[in-house]
């Protein structure tokens, strides 16, 4: 783990596209660039590569701008969850640019998701385990285990 506290970090470029007429980044892209970088830990840490193996869905996010986010950069995303409950899981965000500098910082709540079912599952077996594995341990109330208050 690096000093950030994020084990899994993913790079995300800095588009273009993503410019607004302030010249930087408009707003509405730190969730694109959270999406990404979430979407690789569903890949990379918890094993599940295909999108139908998306098994949850976006309840909520939370978005703090700390400096302009300029092109052309890639973004050092780090992600992890920060909260493992039965049937959700909060994520916390850092978007850093190329000088180390903290530019987006953020959250996020998903909800398990049975597809078929129209409703709400549990959060278990090689999922849970793999998110225990990188993020762990988790405490009471689902925080990690080594957080104070």
């Amino acid at each position: 783990m690096d000093e950030s506290g994020f084990r899994f970090q993913y790079g995300v470029p800095v588009r273009f596209k993503d410019i607004d007429i302030g010249g930087h980044a408009h707003h509405s892209h730190a969730l694109v660039y959270f999406e990404e970088a979430r979407a690789a830990y569903w890949r990379e840490v918890v094993g599940r590569p295909g999108l139908d193996e998306v098994d949850y869905i976006l309840a909520e996010v939370h978005v703090r701008y700390h400096a302009r986010v300029l092109w052309p950069q890639e973004l050092r995303v780090g992600v992890r969850v920060s909260r493992l409950g039965k049937r959700h899981f909060e994520m916390a965000y850092e978007a850093r640019g190329a000088d180390g500098d903290l530019l987006i910082s953020g959250s996020s709540t998903q909800v398990m998701y049975d597809y078929e079912a129209g409703r709400p599952k549990a959060l278990e077996g090689q999922a849970r385990e793999a998110i225990m594995r990188q993020d762990g341990p988790f405490g009471p109330g689902g925080r990690p285990a080594d957080e104070r208050g």
